[in-house]
């Protein structure tokens, strides 16, 4: 039953210090609504910003992401491109279908020599130029020689070049550490702890396809590898904006079928095959 005028007037008599009851309800159900309704404006306003949040953050996110731009004609700078991602993508950490657990890291020894000769090279053309250059002809004989010794270790770098590193970008060190063996060689490859990577591009003039082979670092010839193409249109634009992302995402496939163990045959026995079919 509800309280009437009458009866709250009677407590007001009785009770003085007590408000009326049938006034006291709807003040405190007012009082909740504000509350619930503020609450919910709160709540609101609080979503709204974490979304304006979000969405500055994505166009900082865009903005800072800007493709690189070469002229598609200079062959010579889109392979050097092509290779800098290919080499990037292979010491990247999450390059490894086991994430971070698996790390390649780069072999430098033979970069290292090269570098001694160069300037080695570099030193005996200082000297012929600043040292015995000055008292000619008097030091013509050191003069000789150290302009001998410059043309000679030049020649050495480039045979290197031309007959030991070939079409080679880098090469990688054996696994060392067990848990990485362990891993690799449960997901199938079963000497990468005993040879390095050695990672081979090519891209044949007035060619549009750009060619990576991966296989094993000084084992004897013939090495297993893993090979794939690409044409250059897949990407690069019109414009020559370089799609270094979806570059990189191929690199990571090759890598993964290197470590799995799914070889590529060679061509050889492809065709030793074929022939074989035809002849029975």
């Amino acid at each position: 039953r509800q309280p009437t005028d009458a009866w709250n007037l009677q407590i007001a008599e009785v009770f003085p210090r007590y408000p009326p009851l049938i006034q006291q309800q709807p003040i405190t159900m007012a009082k909740k609504n504000k509350q619930s309704a503020a609450a919910a404006e709160a709540a609101a306003e609080a979503k709204r910003k974490e979304e304006e949040e979000e969405s500055e953050e994505e166009i900082e996110v865009e903005e800072e992401m800007e493709l690189l731009q070469v002229d598609v004609g200079d062959i010579i700078k889109v392979k050097q491109i092509l290779d800098e991602t290919v080499a990037g993508t292979i010491m990247s950490e999450d390059l490894s279908a086991h994430g971070e657990a698996v790390k390649i890291e780069e072999e430098y020894t033979h970069d290292n020599i090269k570098l001694f000769l160069m300037a080695l090279a570099c030193g005996f053309a200082a000297v012929a130029q600043f040292g015995f250059a000055t008292d000619f002809p008097k030091n013509r004989i050191w003069l000789g020689v150290c302009c001998a010794s410059y043309f000679c270790i030049s020649g050495i770098l480039q045979l290197i070049m031309t007959f030991i590193d070939k079409d080679c970008i880098m090469q990688t060190k054996p696994l060392t550490d067990p848990e990485m063996i362990k891993l690799v060689k449960k997901g199938g490859n079963k000497e990468m702890d005993k040879y390095g990577i050695r990672v081979r591009s090519i891209f044949p003039r007035f060619s549009e396809y750009y060619t990576v082979i991966l296989e094993f670092q000084g084992k004897d010839p013939p090495s297993q590898f893993v090979k794939k193409s690409w044409s250059v249109g897949q990407f690069f634009d019109v414009e020559g904006f370089f799609d270094e992302e979806g570059m990189m995402l191929e690199v990571e496939e090759l890598y993964r079928r290197f470590e799995a163990g799914n070889f590529d045959k060679p061509e050889g026995s492809k065709a030793k095959k074929s022939s074989k079919k035809k002849t029975n």
